[in-house]
């Protein structure tokens, strides 16, 4: 079947599905493979269940009027989103990807920019070649705006990405040591999430460049529209008054907010916050705007929330690590001025040939403050040799925990998201 025709299918039922746990009625199923399943075994179950219709790419699982059959499901999900995205030809569409901060930084855009525009961004963390297509896909007429958040492991994906998100605007928010192990090593880091700049570049888009970073002025070279945001020599500046409990930042330049009072934990996501600042000025968003929907947003999903829990406060951080956040979230929490701290730091993962080293880089680092209790859990922290408490996996860590009965402390707890360091605290 032609893309022409699927999407006229799409407008009859514009609601996409691939799992048929969560279809409802009138979804058309996509029957996407996985390492441990085949979706179109699926294809019976979803249409029993409700589906208008199942898209499949196995022939032996064509039931009919309500299958369509393609050559391949996950091509066809990905092309029926580029067409979709044709659709909106007067709407910005801003695409945002990095090392870190990736997350947090959408959620500030798109808590800005809905306060002004009818605005659709991405869904919790989809952010791969089936959660994108998946976004685009939910973009209804009445958009103004549409953000979306581009993860990538190794390089040519953010290029596959805009081919069918085709962004307007775009974000790194930093080149970090995330992923190494696909991407081979820092450079290739760059040179994957550089591919975002080659498009912008290459279709006369506007990037919106963090000018502290000078690898992201040089990366940014060529294209033609770029908005600074940083601490100095930029078109929006702010600094840090305080970052504890939660961080504050004085805009002195490019905006009107004054001082912003963010549910944020860090000097670390100055950035994000500055860019929040700088994409709502750009696209006309009154300052009181802005101040408010930046101080009013409240982290979630285990990224950097401060949880009070009896007399203890918790940074829970357990997302995802890197070396990079990783260095930052010790540093951030080696300066509050609290007695008692306990680090609580799960093993990070697709570090390559480099783990090990970047492992007992962070042990090294843990060494130079002074701690209550220091905990590490999995992956290659099992490796190195430390003085610390160290655990097998998060299951582990909680026993410890539980029978620590810590009062008046404040705990770190981060780590990757394979290790599942928010178990600690169910």
């Amino acid at each position: 079947m032609l893309i022409e025709q699927l999407y006229k299918i799409y407008q009859q039922f514009p609601s996409i599905q691939t799992d048929t746990r969560k279809l409802k009625q009138g979804d058309i199923f996509f029957a996407l493979k996985g390492e441990t399943f085949n979706g179109n075994a699926f294809a019976a179950k979803a249409i029993e269940a409700g589906a208008a219709y199942a898209v499949i790419d196995e022939n032996e699982f064509f039931l009919g009027d309500k299958t369509i059959l393609v050559d391949d499901v996950l091509s066809a999900l990905q092309q029926l989103a580029k067409h979709h995205r044709k659709q909106f030809t007067s709407i910005s569409f801003i695409a945002i990807t990095g090392s870190n901060g990736k997350t947090t930084t959408k959620e500030l855009v798109h808590t800005v920019l809905s306060s002004s525009y009818k605005t659709y961004t991405t869904e919790g963390n989809l952010n791969n070649h089936i959660g994108i297509p998946l976004t685009i896909l939910k973009i209804k007429p009445d958009a103004e705006v549409a953000v979306l958040e581009m993860g990538a492991n190794h390089q040519k994906e953010i290029a596959g990405y805009c081919e069918y998100a085709q962004p307007t605007h775009g974000i790194i928010t930093n080149c970090g040591k995330a992923h190494l192990e696909g991407f081979g090593g820092e450079e290739g880091v760059r040179k994957g999430k550089g591919e975002l700049y080659d498009y912008l570049r290459k279709t006369n888009g506007t990037a919106f460049v963090m000018w502290d970073y000078e690898y992201l002025q040089e990366m940014s070279r060529g294209i033609p529209k770029i908005v600074t945001y940083g601490s100095r020599n930029a078109e929006t500046e702010g600094y840090t008054i305080k970052s504890e409990p939660f961080l504050e930042v004085n805009i002195t330049k490019g905006g009107e907010t004054g001082i912003i009072k963010t549910k944020l934990v860090g000097d670390y996501n100055l950035p994000n916050v500055l860019l929040a600042v700088a994409i709502g000025k750009y696209f006309n968003v009154p300052d009181t705007k802005i101040k408010v929907s930046i101080e009013n947003y409240t982290p979630s999903n285990s990224r950097s929330q401060l949880i009070k829990k009896e007399s203890n406060t918790i940074i829970l951080d357990a997302y995802n690590a890197n070396p990079s956040s990783m260095k930052l979230a010790i540093e951030n929490f080696a300066r509050l001025s609290a007695d008692n701290k306990v680090l609580m730091l799960g093993g990070m993962a697709e570090l390559g040939k480099e783990s090990l080293s970047e492992h007992e880089a962070i042990v090294s680092l843990i060494d130079k403050f002074k701690w209550k209790s220091v905990v590490l859990v999995g992956g290659d922290f099992l490796k190195c040799r430390h003085p610390y408490i160290s655990l097998m996996n998060s299951e582990e860590a909680k026993e410890w925990f539980v029978k620590k009965h810590f009062s008046d402390t404040h705990i770190l707890v981060k780590g990757s998201r394979s290790i599942k360091m928010e178990k600690i605290l169910e």
